[in-house]
């Protein structure tokens, strides 16, 4: 059973210590005897691709796997509205909350200290307690992969890379990218262009717009839409997405996109709950657990890229390749790599603002 809640509902509703306070219109994928609850809060609309869209889609897959479970969410809170969502949800009786994005992270450990028989899950943070983990992939080793074969495909090595916040997990997507481009392409340069936003079209659109000036050719992104992606595909030169595959928008300039698949980690983590032995930890598996990836690649991307590719993801899996070794992060812990990395690799311009 799956219910989908409106962030206009539910901030309506703020305030009630009821299960009324988060009604909202509802579908059902499954059996309303359910054993356990779980919500999700994104941070935008769902829609037809980007962060929001993949985590929903994991969320719908554990819905339709698990008839005990009966799942719950609300899209469009901005991290100032979180910690009302996260109370009603938790005096509505769910069992366990999913807060998907790096905002939600102060506001998720405050509700948690104050429902202490609720569980609760932050995407992309670094805080935990006892009954409050975190979870991220190593969506870097995707970014890898995409960046060798952006590497392989320049004209002019130089890439753009519509970033949104500068901190350290989009640092990371960044370096990793210009890493796997360096790999096989030594002359490449990075240069990278800050939104300050997780979903802001237009001001992706610009910052792409900005980058093309400067002779790119080969575009990535951080963000929520595909507005940069697309803004490169229309101008003729190499697109590459996020989150969800995207093929759509960019057609034959289509590259790949770094993707996700949550429900390899939503799957086991509400199991847990419903066996009663949940426990707070701090998931960050790669590719080898299949929770991220790339997507197909685009119908123009020559097979010699794809073979090459092919081959590191391969190294990647079997543990044979360090994507740091040889750069400045290469003795740097997990802990550093996860939350500290806030400068750039050699082969990119300019400095983390």
């Amino acid at each position: 059973m799956t219910e989908h809640i409106s962030r206009r509902n539910v901030l309506a509703g703020i305030g009630a210590t009821t299960a009324l306070g988060v009604a909202g219109c509802s579908d059902d994928l499954g059996s309303s005897d359910a054993e356990v609850t779980a919500a999700w809060v994104y941070n935008s609309e769902v829609g037809d691709l980007g962060w929001s869209w993949a985590h929903n889609e994991g969320r719908k897959a554990v819905a339709e796997e698990y008839d005990w479970l009966e799942t719950q969410h609300t899209e469009a809170v901005a991290p100032e509205d979180s910690e009302q969502v996260f109370r009603q949800y938790a005096d509505s009786g769910v069992d366990i909350i999913f807060g998907c994005t790096f905002g939600y992270q102060d506001p998720m450990k405050t509700v948690a200290q104050e429902y202490p028989d609720v569980y609760f899950e932050h995407n992309t943070g670094y805080t935990t307690r006892e009954n409050m983990g975190r979870y991220m992939g190593r969506i870097y080793e995707a970014r890898y992969l995409a960046g060798q074969a952006a590497g392989m495909l320049t004209e002019t090595d130089t890439l753009g890379y519509v970033a949104a916040f500068p901190i350290p997990e989009v640092v990371r997507g960044i370096n990793a990218y210009t890493e796997g481009a360096a790999s096989v392409n030594d002359s490449v340069t990075t240069k990278v262009r800050w939104t300050q936003s997780w979903f802001d079209p237009p001001s992706e659109s610009e910052a792409a717009g900005a980058l093309l000036d400067e002779n790119v050719d080969v575009m990535a992104q951080h963000q929520d839409s595909p507005a940069a992606l697309t803004e490169a595909a229309d101008s003729g030169i190499w697109a590459t997405g996020y989150d969800a595959p995207m093929q759509e928008q960019a057609g034959e300039n289509y590259l790949t996109s770094p993707i996700w698949n949550w429900e390899e980690f939503y799957g086991p983590t509400v199991e847990a709950v419903n066996d009663g032995n949940w426990e707070s930890d701090a998931y960050w598996e790669g590719i080898d657990s299949g929770i991220c990836d790339i997507d197909d690649w685009g119908p123009e991307v020559p097979q010699e890229v794809k073979d090459e590719v092919a081959a590191t993801r391969e190294e990647i899996v079997d543990g044979s390749l360090d994507i740091w070794a040889g750069t400045k992060f290469e003795s740097e812990s997990d802990e550093f790599l996860f939350q500290e990395m806030n400068s750039y690799v050699e082969n990119v311009d300019g400095e983390v603002p």
